[in-house]
This record gives C-alpha cells, sequence and structure tokens, in this order.
C-alpha cells in the first residue's frame, strides 16, 4: 500500500505544473500566429501552406491542427484579440437602466484596446490582399455584430425590442469599423478607444442622442 502511495507520488511529482502546461500552450499558440502571419506577409495567404506554416514554427502538421483547424483561423484568431468572446460579457455587464446606444458605447470603448496589436494591423492588410479574405473580414464583422444584438436581448429581453437592438448593435459595429479604419490611418497615433469615442460623438451630434 505504502510502495502504491509511493509509485503514485513520484508519479504526480514528474508531471508539469498545470500552470507550466498552459503556459507552454499558449506560447505555442502565440508562436503559430506569429509564424503564420509573417508568412502570409513575406508570400501571400494564398501560397503559404499548413504544412510551410507548421515547419518554420517547429512543430508537426498534426500539432497544427491541434491548435487551428486551418490557415484561416490564424487570421481571425490574430483578428479577434479576445474581443469578440469578452464581448458578450462586457456587454451583460452595462445596466439596463440606460439606453441601448450608450451601454454598446460604453462596452466598445472598454474593450477598443484589445484591438490594440501588432497583429491586428497585420491582419488587416491581409484581408485586404484577395476578394476571399475581404468577404471574409465583412463575415467578421457580421459575426461580431451577431454577438452584441444576442447579448443586448439578454440584457433586454422584452421580444419587442428586438428589431430596435438590432439596429443598435448595426450601428454601433458600424461605428467600431469606422473607428478602426481612422486608427489605422493615423498609425495608432493615438488610444483605439478615443476612436471610438470619435465615432459615437459624431453620431450623437448626427441624431441629437447621447454624449
Amino acid at each position: 500500500m505504502q510502495e502504491g502511495a509511493r509509485n503514485m507520488a513520484m508519479e504526480t511529482a514528474s508531471e508539469p505544473p498545470r500552470g507550466l502546461r498552459e503556459r507552454k500552450r499558449h506560447e505555442t499558440h502565440e508562436r503559430i500566429i506569429e509564424t503564420g502571419l509573417k508568412l502570409f506577409v513575406k508570400h501571400g495567404y494564398e501560397t503559404t501552406t499548413v504544412d510551410t506554416i507548421a515547419s518554420a514554427a517547429g512543430i508537426s502538421r498534426r500539432t497544427f491542427f491541434h491548435y487551428f483547424k486551418s490557415k484561416e483561423a490564424i487570421l481571425l484568431s490574430a483578428h479577434d484579440s479576445g474581443f469578440r468572446e469578452a464581448l458578450r460579457p462586457a456587454m451583460l455587464a452595462e445596466s439596463p437602466d440606460q439606453a441601448p446606444i450608450d451601454a454598446a458605447r460604453k462596452c466598445l470603448i472598454k474593450l477598443a484596446a484589445r484591438y490594440e496589436t501588432k497583429e491586428s494591423v497585420a491582419f488587416d492588410r491581409l484581408m485586404h490582399s484577395t476578394e476571399a479574405l475581404r468577404t471574409r473580414k465583412e463575415a467578421v464583422f457580421v459575426e461580431t455584430e451577431q454577438i452584441l444584438l444576442e447579448a443586448m436581448c439578454e440584457r433586454w429581453p422584452s421580444p419587442a425590442r428586438r428589431e430596435g437592438l438590432r439596429l443598435v448593435a448595426m450601428v454601433a459595429i458600424g461605428t467600431l469599423r469606422l473607428a478602426l479604419e481612422k486608427w489605422k490611418q493615423s498609425d495608432a497615433a493615438r488610444p483605439m478607444a478615443y476612436y471610438v469615442r470619435q465615432g459615437f460623438t459624431l453620431l450623437a451630434k448626427q441624431f441629437g442622442h447621447g454624449s
């Protein structure tokens, strides 16, 4: 019995701590993204293969697919920077005792910094490189809009409000897109949140609502 317990303890001690495993997994994930983006920029998205990315990242093809379903997933991961994952809980954290457009504005300003990465800039350039990627970029924003809409419908659950909330989600994500364009055109001269705030201020002036 003691021998069995000793062996179990030795096996447990030989396993890397969970924190170390998670860190290594995160490092591999980020290395694949960085490697993929560099190769896409250097050789073009269409001509860069999964095998090329895996080899350059020092991993096997099998390991690559353990992290990403496709090379397109690298682009989406680089673009997302956790933004869409954080969008729903951030929206749900807003008080329902305010206009939905104001809640959306506060939510997007809080999350704006998640776009402030070198990967985001590289992603934008790549997504303009082919017609297929330009189409996919449009789909990403539609998906983001849907995430925001569903969160808002949870915050204001009355079915009668859904159409109005859909309009708010469309306007809010449209404002975010404009802010992203201005941020990149300015070479990130100011924080992303500044351009999001500026966009909503312009919106308020046009329609006489909010601050």
